[in-house]
């Protein structure tokens, strides 16, 4: 999975708001890589990243940062976007090391809703969650993970615990106790299925 996703960048000497106001306008991203020892600031090419990041599973891969002649392994932490303009503003990276867990927000996906017991009864499926938080060696990270939709009825809701995961992934909620095992997905009711 490593090395799939790719970042060319280069190191940032200039800092401050100034300056990082100066490499947006000349189509530049300012970005931060954490973890593993000391800050690193670097400069990214806005239209690659814009590009890379049409693909979901750029949130939730490992990433090879090509820094000089010089490549680190990463998740991407933190994106910064502008709030009215199609703009990066700024990115933070973390290292990762293969022995070490990280915490990575993974995409939901929900498979076999049009055939659910439930919408089959004229019931609607209702998204809670579009990601979950997880806990896995770099190794281990899913790319997304699967909700099935298929024996879920009317009133009935898919919860965290009910989440099949790969081996060695465990979801950061449910580490915190039974209490925070929240529902996924329900489907409820619609008039025409109470009518019908």
């Amino acid at each position: 999975m490593a090395g799939s996703f790719v970042f060319d960048a280069e190191v940032r000497t200039n800092t401050g708001k100034g300056d990082a106001r100066r490499l947006r306008n000349l189509g530049k991203v300012p970005a931060v890589l954490y973890g593993g020892g000391e800050p690193v600031s670097l400069i990214l090419e806005h239209n690659k990243v814009v590009k890379a990041l049409e693909n979901e599973a750029t949130y939730s891969h490992i990433l090879t940062l090509n820094i000089g002649d010089k490549q680190e392994q990463a998740i991407l932490k933190e994106l910064q976007r502008h709030p009215s303009k199609p703009i990066i503003m700024h990115m933070d990276f973390q290292r990762v090391s293969e022995s070490d867990k990280i915490k990575v927000h993974v995409p939901l996906h929900f498979v076999n809703q049009e055939t659910s017991v439930g919408v089959k009864k004229g019931g609607v499926v209702n998204h809670n969650l579009v990601d979950v938080e997880v806990t896995c060696l770099p190794s281990q990270l899913p790319e997304f993970i699967e909700v099935d939709m298929a024996d879920v009825d009317i009133g009935e809701s898919v919860h965290l615990s009910d989440l099949k995961l790969p081996v060695g992934v465990q979801i950061v909620a449910l580490l915190h106790g039974p209490e925070h095992d929240t529902p996924v997905a329900v489907i409820q009711t619609t008039r025409a299925a109470e009518a019908g």
